[in-house]
C-alpha cells in the first residue's frame, strides 16, 4: 500500500519550477486534471480499496494498458448478460414451439367437459409440487455427493458393481414407495426419499464434469420442454393418448438396447456406434417427451378415478414417473450440449 503525501508550494517557488513542469504538462494529460482539482480531497474512509487503486492508476503516465483492462473487465458483465438473454429467449423459444407444434399436429381436438375441473388441476397441481420437491431432492444430494468426493470414491471402485448395485436399490426404493399406502406417510415419504437419494447418485458423476453454465442451459430447456408437453397433455381430449403406452414401451426397449451397444460393438464399428448414438440420444429425448404426455394423461385419469372413490388420491407415486421423465430428458439435454461444445473447440 502507498500513501501519497501532497504539499502545497507557494506561488515563488512555483514560478521557478515552472520550466521544469512545462515539458511533462505537454505529453501527459494527467497533471493538467491534477492542476485543476480542488484543494481539499473528497474522504477516502468509506472508499473500497478497488476505487483506490484504479484511481491512483488512473493518475499514474502508463495508465494506458491498466484503463484497457479496465474497459474489458466493465463490457464482460454485459456479454454475460447477453448471453443470459439469449438462453432465455431460446427457452421460452423451445417452450412456445412445443406448444404450437403439438398442438397444431396432435391437439385438435380439445377437452369437451368444459375446461378441466377443480378436482383435476388440485391433483395435478400437487403431482407437479412432489415432481419438483423430488427433483430439488436430488439436486441437493448429488451436489452434496460432489462435495463430499462421494462420487469419486464411486468411479474408483468397481463400476458394474456400482452399477448394478445402484439399479437395484433404485427399482427396490421406487417399487416400495409405489407398495407403501398414500396414509402412511412417515414410510412413504421415507421411501420417496431414499429413491431421490439414488436418483441423484447416478445423477452427480455427470454433474460433476459438465460446466455450471451448460447445467443450467439443459435445465432451462428440460423444463420448457417439459412444460409445453403438460400443457399440451392437460388440454388435449380426455383419456386421448393413453393409448400411447404400449408403443413407449418398446421404444423404451429400443433405446435402452441402443444404450448398451458401446459395450458389445467393437470400437472399429464407428457409423454402428455413431447411430446408436444418436438413437440414444435424440430417439431417448423424443420417447421421454412423448412419456411425460402420457404421464399427464394418466394423472389426470387417475384424478378422475380418486374423484369417484375407485383409488387413493397418491401424488408421490404420480410424480416418480414425471420425476423419471425430468432426469432422462436433462441427461440427454447435458450430453447433447456437451456435443455440441466440443465440436466448437
Amino acid at each position: 500500500m502507498s500513501f501519497t503525501i501532497t504539499v502545497r508550494q507557494g506561488p515563488a517557488r512555483l514560478v521557478t519550477r515552472l520550466p521544469t513542469v512545462a515539458k511533462p504538462s505537454l505529453r501527459i494529460s494527467a497533471p493538467l486534471r491534477a492542476f485543476h482539482q480542488p484543494a481539499s480531497k473528497p474522504s477516502t474512509f468509506f472508499t473500497s480499496r478497488a476505487t483506490l487503486a484504479s484511481s491512483t492508476l488512473r493518475a499514474t503516465p502508463k495508465n494506458a494498458f491498466f484503463q484497457s483492462r479496465a474497459y474489458n473487465q466493465q463490457s464482460a458483465p454485459a456479454a454475460d448478460q447477453g448471453s443470459l438473454v439469449r438462453r432465455l429467449l431460446t427457452g421460452g423459444a423451445i417452450f412456445g414451439g412445443t406448444v404450437v407444434a403439438i398442438n397444431a399436429i396432435f391437439n385438435r381436438e380439445t377437452r369437451e367437459d368444459g375446461g378441466m375441473p377443480a378436482y383435476e388441476r388440485s391433483y395435478l397441481n400437487s403431482t407437479f409440487m412432489h415432481t419438483g420437491l423430488g427433483i430439488g431432492i436430488i439436486g441437493l444430494t448429488a451436489r452434496q455427493m460432489i462435495q463430499t468426493g462421494f462420487v469419486y470414491r464411486l468411479m474408483v471402485t468397481s463400476p458394474w458393481a456400482v452399477a448394478i448395485g445402484g439399479l437395484a436399490l433404485s427399482f427396490g426404493t421406487m417399487i416400495g414407495t409405489r407398495a407403501v399406502d398414500p396414509e402412511n406417510y412417515i414410510p412413504k415419504y421415507a421411501l420417496w426419499t431414499a429413491f431421490n437419494a439414488t436418483q441423484a447418485a447416478f445423477v452427480a458423476p455427470l454433474l460433476a464434469f459438465a460446466p455450471g453454465a451448460l447445467i443450467a442451459r439443459a435445465g432451462l430447456y428440460t423444463v420448457a420442454m417439459m412444460g409445453s408437453i403438460s400443457f399440451v397433455g392437460a388440454t388435449a381430449k380426455q383419456e386421448k393418448y393413453l393409448y400411447i403406452g404400449g408403443p413407449l414401451l418398446a421404444g423404451a426397449a429400443l433405446v435402452a438396447v441402443s444404450g448398451f451397444a458401446p459395450l458389445i460393438l467393437p470400437a472399429t464399428a464407428v457409423r454402428t456406434l455413431a447411430f446408436t448414438e444418436n438413437i440414444w440420444l435424440y430417439g431417448g429425448l423424443a420417447l421421454f417427451g412423448g412419456f411425460t404426455l402420457y404421464d399427464v394423461q394418466k394423472i389426470l385419469h387417475h384424478g378422475r378415478m380418486a374423484e369417484r372413490g375407485i383409488i387413493k388420491k397418491d401424488p408421490v407415486n404420480e410424480s416418480i414417473s414425471l420425476e423419471l421423465d425430468f432426469l432422462n430428458i436433462f441427461i440427454r439435454m447435458v450430453q447433447i450440449l456437451m456435443l455440441q461444445q466440443n465440436r466448437r473447440k
